[in-house]
């Protein structure tokens, strides 16, 4: 596993000697960890924070966990990706996590958001007239929705035995999950890496498909950049801007786009099953569209 860096911070304010001295002989002055980069954030989450019981037997919960970085996995115009270690020093308990960072306001960039956000309206018509203005607050309020969407797709499509990453947390803007890849730290190759196998990988793409179509949703975003694929098995990523067909005014679009933009590739890649036409029509019929 790659080793990881530590990390300090810097006071707000400049000390003298005197305080240094004070603040290293007072126990309760350094509350970070013995060991990696801070405690354990399994108990900043709320019940409805975690994912989906019964939580997994590899997953470390224990409290006396510590997290340790090990660097970016992939950056996004939205979010980075950092893998993490969550480990009980001393012990051989430990797991590998992805945790997912929205940049804040500042940092992100909103091409996108107008129009999948369009059937995500809050309750609170201040925050919605915020969001659709672009203020600091209404970016604020984006960052935090994208998250949210994405936690709670997860947990949705994990309860229907979708082939997504284990939803492990949400803290803020960070979303944990299961690190898809090799005990060591490798990710998974995407899709678009991959030129083995790839009927079988058609036939589990169409199948993912057609039970999101079932459940009224797509993807909005669906390429061989955002499908991972793990010991022979596509796996789906990058969620936050799951699309309500019925309920949203552009949905059948997002539904025919997402059937297009996959089937062009796999069809490209010599898949004779993969019709973009075809797969965009049965979509509909399996979300109750009319064709």
């Amino acid at each position: 596993m790659p080793k990881h860096s530590q990390h300090r911070r810097r006071g707000k304010y400049a000390l003298d000697a005197d305080d240094i001295d004070w603040l290293e002989n007072t126990p309760e002055a350094d509350d970070g960890p013995p060991e990696g980069d801070r405690w354990s954030t399994w108990d900043q989450s709320t019940p409805l924070e975690k994912g989906p019981r019964p939580y997994p037997d590899w997953l470390v919960t224990d409290l006396a966990a510590v997290d340790t970085e090990h660097g970016v996995l992939k950056t996004g115009k939205e979010a980075d990706v950092h893998l993490i270690s969550r480990g009980v020093p001393g012990t051989d308990r430990v797991c590998l996590l992805a945790a997912k960072r929205y940049r804040s306001f500042e940092h992100r960039l909103f091409h996108r958001d107008s129009g999948y956000l369009e059937g995500r309206r809050t309750r609170d018509d201040r925050t919605n007239r915020a969001m659709a203005g672009r203020t600091a607050f209404g970016r604020q309020a984006i960052a935090a929705q994208w998250a949210v969407a994405e936690f709670e797709a997860l947990c949705r499509l994990r309860g229907l035995g979708m082939p997504v990453p284990y939803p492990v947390q949400i803290v803020g803007t960070e979303i944990l999950q299961e690190f898809i890849g090799t005990p060591d730290g490798y990710a998974a190759p995407r899709l678009a890496q991959v030129t083995d196998d790839l009927d079988d990988l058609w036939e589990q793409l169409v199948d993912a498909m057609v039970t999101l179509a079932r459940e009224g949703l797509a993807h909005g975003d669906l390429s061989p950049y955002n499908l991972l694929v793990h010991q022979d098995r596509i796996v789906i990523i990058d969620l936050p801007q799951i699309v309500d067909v019925i309920a949203h005014p552009s949905g059948p679009s997002y539904l025919d786009r997402d059937a297009r933009n996959v089937a062009t590739w796999f069809a490209a890649k010599g898949v004779t099953a993969a019709d973009p036409d075809a797969l965009a029509a049965l979509l509909r019929r399996e979300s109750r569209i009319p064709v």
